[in-house]
Order: structure tokens, then sequence, then C-alpha cells
């Protein structure tokens, strides 16, 4: 007679052996996720030293040549190499204490693009004093420009003499820079985010977290 056929053994995985899966996936996904939020929380500490730095920069220069870097009329006699400040083309309004032109401004007579050639020259701040440079403008910690100018560049906002700004900065990071220098509040303040820094638009109070907005302070 013939033999009977003998079941075959299934293999396969115990249940031990998925929880340990399941456990090494777990901890595996969580270093990402904090990988990731410390590489964030880098990123808006970066960008919080642009609005902390730049202030050093104006009080270091007119400590030393008593002028207003990218305002200062006599920046070629203060520093070899430098360009005096020329517009908006009448005297009066050169060493005015006003710094005429656009935050991110790429016309290099005006006066806030002259700020990064003066400072730079008076060993204030790190960066090419070349202005045909093609990274003579800053960058900041996400690529895109940062810069200051004298008008205000949200309306209704007008607590400062000067208003640092940078762009490209998401609603999440916007958020995580008010709370950490301003009132938390993103369209009121010394720092308001929006999505055009033109003195034509408010800012913008509920921020969504995947928008780029340009974030200005004022000091």
């Amino acid at each position: 007679m013939p033999h009977p056929t003998l079941p075959k053994h299934q293999s396969g995985f115990t249940l031990i052996e998925i929880a340990i899966v399941l456990v090494i996936i777990g901890l595996l996904l969580g270093g990402i996720l904090k990988g990731q939020e410390l590489i964030n929380n880098a990123r808006v500490k970066n960008l919080a030293s642009d609005f902390r730095n730049i202030p050093v920069f104006i009080y270091g220069y007119q400590d030393k040549f008593k002028s207003l870097p990218g305002d200062d009329s006599a920046a070629s006699t203060h520093l070899t190499g430098a360009d005096n400040a020329t517009t908006p083309g009448t005297a009066v309004d050169r060493g005015n204490g006003v710094i005429n032109g656009n935050w991110n401004s790429t016309t290099k007579t005006d006066e806030s693009f002259l700020f990064w050639q003066h400072v730079r020259l008076a060993g204030l701040a790190p960066g090419s004093t070349n202005k045909d440079a093609g990274d003579f403008l800053p960058v900041n910690a996400v690529g895109t420009k940062v810069g200051i100018q004298s008008a205000a560049p949200f309306t209704g906002m007008n607590s400062g003499t000067y208003y640092i700004c940078s762009g490209g900065i998401s609603g999440k990071f916007a958020k995580q820079l008010d709370t950490q220098l301003d009132d938390g509040i993103t369209n009121t303040g010394s720092m308001v985010a929006g999505a055009a820094a033109n003195a034509n638009t408010a800012g913008i109070a509920a921020l969504d977290d995947a928008t780029n907005y340009i974030v200005c302070m004022g000091i």
C-alpha cells in the first residue's frame, strides 16, 4: 500500500519575531523623526541669528564711523574700496539715517545693497565685498535673500526705524521665529510675516505650515 502523504511543514514568522521587527521599525522611524526635528530646530536658530546679528552690524558701524552703513556718504574715506551712498540722488538724502532701497534690491547703488559692502569692509560681517560677485547678497538658512530697509514692509507695521526681512520661510518656521523673538502672533508686534513685503500688504495671522512667507522684524 502506498504510504500516506505527510503534511508539509510551513515556515513563517513567530509572534515574537514579528514583535521584534515592529519594535525595530518603530525605533528607526523615531530616530528619523527626531533627526528631522533637530535639523528644523537648527534652521530656525540660524534664521533667528540673522535678525539678531544685523542690528549688531549697524551699531558696530555707527560706533566706528558715526554713520549708518549703506547710507554712509563718506564710506570711501572710512573704508578702502567702499562706495559712497549716492542715491536717491539728492545730497540731503545721503547720510540722513535712512536706508533707501528694498531689502532684496539687486540695484548696486541702492543703500540697502551697499549696506553689505560697508559692514563687510568694516570687518563686522562675513562675505564678499565685490558687488559684482554672484554671492554678494546674503542668503538665509533656507537659501533665500535676507536684507534691510527703512520703509515699513507691511501695512500698519511701524514699530521700528529699520526693518530686517528674510524670504522663503515656511509658515511653521515663521511661527517658531515669532514665538522666539516677538509675541507669537505673526501679524502684530515687531515681527510680522506675509506674502509680500511691499508696504501695501498686511501680515497674516494664520500661516500655513507648508507655505513660504516673508518675515520682517522692526528694530
